[in-house]
């Protein structure tokens, strides 16, 4: 039974050993949202005690988008708070501190076993069809002599002596009851010979002393569960409530989804890490709306929910146990509704860094005459680069053969813009109001209909065969640019008859 009435200490504990993906980022919210609706904490912890695979620029990567989805920690690193540091690696001290109670009430001993004894044990194990652990040598060890061996200057680590006899029940609050043999489990290490203690200590003092209530994490965590326990019990701590959610599988629903999907993914303009999406044109909210429904649900109709609505709504026991495919049509689906949720004004200012980043020399003001003729039509905020940006051009490049009307000659196109050419000419000011029935009216007295002018002069106008509306484009562009882009237009096209013609 979750229960999350009392204010809700969690933390999020990542390694900084590479990007922050989507697995993570949920990992987050859940724990914030826990933090949130119970008026508790929400702690950022680095656990980074692992300093082989340690990555330079991870921790930044990670607050960064943490902030971008708007999970802003109460404590931990940049913040502060009252059980500093927060980073594993500065804790070692603390760690052993732990790791020696352990080893006096003979729940942990000393192992001076090579990395080479280690390993010919395992292959013998292998070969007799064995349960491949640590064969006990060190731990049927004199403690005294194994004290003397540490002083002298032994290479040595720690491990947890695990009861050999027994079973153990733990309790997840997504799965009920688990039980584990205790001689499937092995003496795992705690501390290692550089001094420095693994996650399986490390993060079970951390959670004590920061007085953590519910521990939500990753089911691939739960392979140590047993022993997370087992170590809790031993120092004789409140265990917290155990959440293990569920892991993510490939888009297509078959196997776990991994960080080396990304680069395939990447060519069809997705990713699983959250910098990626956001250079995509992902919007935070966006984000968060799609990772919280992978995995949880509020009923069976509501799909549409803001940071502020999760927070009132979300509850730990709704959440799925069950494996969740990874969609990204749903990303899609609910990147566009959010768009379209955003004022005209917020989404200007979100869409202007990706118009600069393709080079185009941004006015504010016409920025916000777009927005609203394109905001229907978007999916992603780059998508707006691609069907506007050619609002900030000062000429476009059509390409000669789409300016060819569908069922049209050249000729007859050229005859078709020259005509359209002269009409708007005459008219005060170009919009849909003054221009549309006048055009309309040429293409009855062409032959055509009006879909093949007007696609003549969206090509003329935008450089591109699909646009935003065209008379309300043309509005924003201005009459004398869009003049000289048609003129531009009737001189490709009978250079190109003149062409054909000879």
């Amino acid at each position: 039974m979750i229960t999350s009435s009392e204010p809700a200490r969690v933390r999020f504990a990542p390694s900084p050993t590479g990007r922050t993906h989507l697995g993570s980022a949920r990992t987050a919210l859940y724990n914030f949202l826990l933090a949130h609706q119970t008026g508790g904490q929400f702690i950022l912890r680095l656990e980074d005690t692992d300093q082989k695979r340690y990555v330079p620029g991870a921790e930044i990567e990670l607050m960064e988008g943490l902030r971008w989805l708007g999970l802003e920690w109460d404590e931990g690193p940049e913040k502060g708070g009252p059980h500093e540091p927060y980073r594993q690696s500065e804790r070692k001290d603390i760690y052993l501190h732990y790791a020696n109670q352990l080893i006096e009430s003979d729940h942990a001993f000393y192992c001076f076993c090579s990395p080479e004894r280690l390993h010919r044990v395992r292959q013998e194990q292998i070969k007799n069809k064995q349960i491949v652990r640590y064969d006990g040598t060190c731990r049927r060890m004199d403690p005294g002599e194994a004290l003397r061996l540490v002083e002298k200057g032994e290479s040595h680590v720690i491990r947890f002596r695990m009861p050999w006899e027994g079973a153990i029940t733990v309790c997840d609050s997504l799965r009920g009851e688990i039980t584990v043999e205790n001689r499937n489990l092995d003496d795992y290490i705690l501390v290692k010979s550089d001094g420095l203690a693994l996650y399986h200590l490390a993060a079970m003092v951390d959670d004590h002393l920061m007085g953590i209530t519910h521990v939500i994490r990753s089911a691939e965590w739960l392979s140590t569960f047993a022993l997370h326990a087992q170590i809790i019990r031993a120092f004789d701590w409140e265990e917290p409530e155990w959440v293990h959610l569920s892991i993510f599988l490939k888009p297509g629903g078959k196997g776990k989804m991994s960080k080396r999907e990304s680069s395939s993914l990447m060519k069809d303009g997705y990713s699983i890490f959250l910098n990626d999406l956001k250079t995509l044109g992902y919007l935070p909210e966006a984000v968060v709306n799609w990772i919280a429904l992978m995995g949880w649900s509020y009923d069976d109709h509501t799909e549409f929910f803001t940071l502020d609505d999760l927070v009132t709504k979300f509850k730990l026991d709704r959440c799925n146990p069950a494996p969740a495919a990874i969609n990204f049509s749903k990303l899609d689906h609910f990147n566009g509704l959010h768009i379209r949720s955003l004022q005209v004004k917020d989404l200007a200012n979100r869409l202007k860094p990706y118009f600069e980043a393709a080079g185009c020399m941004v006015e504010d003001d016409k920025l916000l005459q777009i927005v609203p003729i394109i905001q229907e039509r978007i999916t992603t905020l780059d998508d707006a680069v691609i069907k506007a940006g050619f609002f900030f051009e000062e000429d476009v490049q059509p390409v000669p053969e789409e300016l060819i009307g569908k069922k049209m000659t050249t000729s007859e196109s050229a005859t078709a813009a020259r005509s359209a050419y002269l009409i708007l000419t005459g008219l005060p000011e170009i919009n849909h109001e003054n221009a549309e029935m006048p055009l309309r009216s040429l293409a009855d007295e062409l032959g055509l209909k009006a879909g093949q002018l007007f696609g003549i002069l969206r090509v003329a106008v935008t450089g591109q065969k699909v646009s935003p509306p065209l008379f309300e484009s043309m509005a924003i562009i201005g009459k004398e640019k869009v003049l000289e882009r048609i003129q531009n237009a009737i001189e490709i096209l009978d250079g190109m008859s003149s062409t054909s013609f000879s």
